[in-house]
Order: structure tokens, then sequence, then C-alpha cells
């Protein structure tokens, strides 16, 4: 208990106000409950810093202290191999705290005519492998979007995106990515086998190497599904999505990937596209018709809770009706409400402080 207790007292003192880092979707929600609890409480102004989601969870899960950030953002679920990382540095107890919704938008400048995608469009352009015309998976052929489908304007593949250390891309992989694969026969069979005689003749009928055979089917279609091409058409556009922005504005034959929020901020500049007969709105990302729309979370050391001052506020300040609430200040800033109830419950969750376990978690 001593040695406890001198630990705290040099904890408490090394630093005084939050420390946030994390994904740079879920930051401008952030960065305004960090501001809003400032002013009304008198603490110092939360430091957040966008460093994106896969970045923050390495700098969350490596260790409790006041050297550590207390609090990191994520446009996705923590993963398995990021929860072990935690326990394994000592982060033992964490508080998952889901705050909304958001969408993944493919926006081009408004300058430029609106496109009309569908997730296989989005597969076949920035997929590195592809099936060619006897099936096999190939390197990308495709150079504009007229190749890949022929209703499409014959303008230059041009899409500027987030990096792998993104929650963002983690998102667009799994549900635009795969959901354009999945509309392959032999790709869609090779997701849902669990069978090895069936798994290796789909491998040979697609032209993978043997020896990326997996037991699972479904972790060699991720393979190839979530693989996005490096010969040019994608352009790693780092964490700063307003950046984005202003490439879109400066290049309108281009298309750039990233949060509804940034979207709605910039409407005046930048259009998102239809994809599969539905274009991103607030009502069709709360209502799940939007395909690429994906759960906005936020994670919290237990340990750093009373020690470092404020985190129990600032939990409090962003789970209120005021600020996540249908109505509410982050809604005006283009995050979508989760409903009542599971409002109800994930605030339940924080105010009893309870940990996360690794159930579910992929």
């Amino acid at each position: 208990m001593a040695l406890s207790m001198a630990s705290t007292t040099v904890f408490a003192a090394a630093r005084d106000y939050i420390s946030i880092v994390g994904s740079s979707t879920v930051y401008p929600f952030s960065t305004v409950v960090a501001e809003r609890f400032g002013k009304s409480t008198g603490n110092p102004t939360p430091k957040v810093e966008s460093t994106g989601t896969g970045g923050g969870m390495k700098l969350f899960c490596s260790g409790v202290g006041s050297e550590n950030p207390d609090i990191t953002n994520a446009s996705r679920q923590m993963k398995k191999s990021e929860f072990e990382m935690c326990q394994e540095n000592g982060v033992k107890d964490i508080i998952e705290v889901q705050v909304g919704f958001d969408g993944i938008v493919v926006a081009n400048s408004k300058e430029s005519p609106l496109m009309k995608l569908t997730r296989k469009d989005l597969y076949l352009a920035l997929a590195a492998k592809v099936p060619g015309a006897d099936g096999k998976l190939i390197d990308n052929p495709y150079k504009t979007w007229k190749e890949v489908n022929p209703t499409l304007p014959a303008t230059k593949i041009e899409v500027l995106g987030p990096p792998p250390t993104s929650g963002t891309r983690d998102a667009f992989a799994e549900l635009a990515m795969e959901g354009g694969a999945k509309k392959f026969a032999d790709l869609a069979a090779l997701r849902g086998s669990t069978d090895e005689a069936e798994i290796k003749s789909l491998m040979a009928k697609l032209g993978i190497p043997a020896g990326a055979f997996n037991a699972k089917g479904k972790k060699i279609f991720q393979a190839v599904a979530q693989a996005i091409r490096e010969d040019g058409p994608y352009i790693e556009a780092g964490e700063n999505d307003n950046l984005i922005i202003q490439k879109l504005e400066a290049n309108h034959d281009a298309m750039g990937i990233f949060g509804f929020s940034f979207l709605d901020q910039n409407s005046d500049k930048v259009q998102g596209s239809i994809i599969e007969g539905i274009a991103p709105e607030f009502d069709t990302i709360a209502d799940k018709s939007y395909s690429v729309s994906r759960p906005l979370f936020f994670y919290v050391k237990q340990a750093h809770i009373g020690v470092i001052p404020g985190i129990d506020g600032f939990l409090a300040e962003f789970t209120s009706e005021k600020a996540w609430g249908e109505d509410g200040y982050l809604a005006e800033k283009g995050m979508i409400p989760m409903p009542a109830a599971l409002r109800t419950e994930v605030g339940a969750n924080v105010l009893n402080q309870k940990p996360m376990t690794a159930d579910g978690l992929h």
C-alpha cells in the first residue's frame, strides 16, 4: 500500500491535465468535449492529439503512469492483439466507451460530377489484386474509373486516403473492400469455407499460392480483399483529413476517403459519392442503410481515474445528453448519436467504471 501511495503521489504530481491520443475521425469530437470541459470546470483543457487509431493504441498500451496517455480515441473497436499488448504492459482495466456512429465517405470536389459507386467498384479500383478474365487473381490493371465500370467517367483513378495506422483505413478495408470482393463468387465461397479441401481448391482456382493456406478461408479472403494497391492510384495522405479536403479542392479529378463529419463540416467544398444508391447523410448512417458506416469509441485507463485530475469529469461531459444526445452538440459536429437505450447502457458502464473483456474482439 505504501508503494502504491508513493507511486500515486509521483504520478499525480507529474501531470495535471488529461492526455488523449488516437483517431483523427474522433479527434474533432474529443476536442470540442475537451474545450467545453475546460471552460465549464476550470480544469486544464485536456490535450488531444491526432495520431491515428493504430498509433494511439500503441501509445495507450505502452503502460500505466503519467508518461503514458489516459485515453485513446478509436474509429474502430480495439483489436484482440491490442488488448493483449495492453495487458502485457500492465494496462489491465480498460473502460470501452462507444460514443456514436460515423460514415466513411468517398468524396470529390463539388466542381466535379457526383460519383455513383458500388463497393464492387471500390474494390476493383483500389485492391492490389483483382480477378482477371479467367477468374485468377492478377495485379490490378485498372487505371480509370471507366475501366472499372463502363457507367463511370474516364477519369484517372486517384484516391487520397488514410495510412495503415488509421482506423478509417481499417474500417474502409472491412466495410467497402471486403463488401466489394464478396461480389465475386469464388472469393465469397473462400470467405465462408472452413473445409480444408475446398479452401485449397478455391486457392488453386484463384491462383493464390499454396503457402498462404489457412484453415479459415475467411483469413485468406481478408488478406486478398483488404490489400490496397501500391502502384499509384491510392495515395496515402496521412492522418490529417482537412489536408485531404484541401487537395480535393486543388485537384478536381481526385477522390478522398474520410469520415462523414469532415464532409458535413465542408459541404460547401466537397460532396460524398452515392454508394449502392444511398447518399452519406445523417439519417442514412443512423439507420445503417448507408453501407460504409461504423461505430466510434474511446478507451480509458481505470488506473488513471482519480489520479490524473478531471478524467471522471471529462467522462461525465462526453456521456451527457447535452454532448452525445440526439440534439447534443456532437450531433451538430456530424457525429451520429447512438439509440437512447445504448447510450444508457454505455453511460452506466462508464459510471460504474466497468472494465472491458477480450470477448468479441477480433
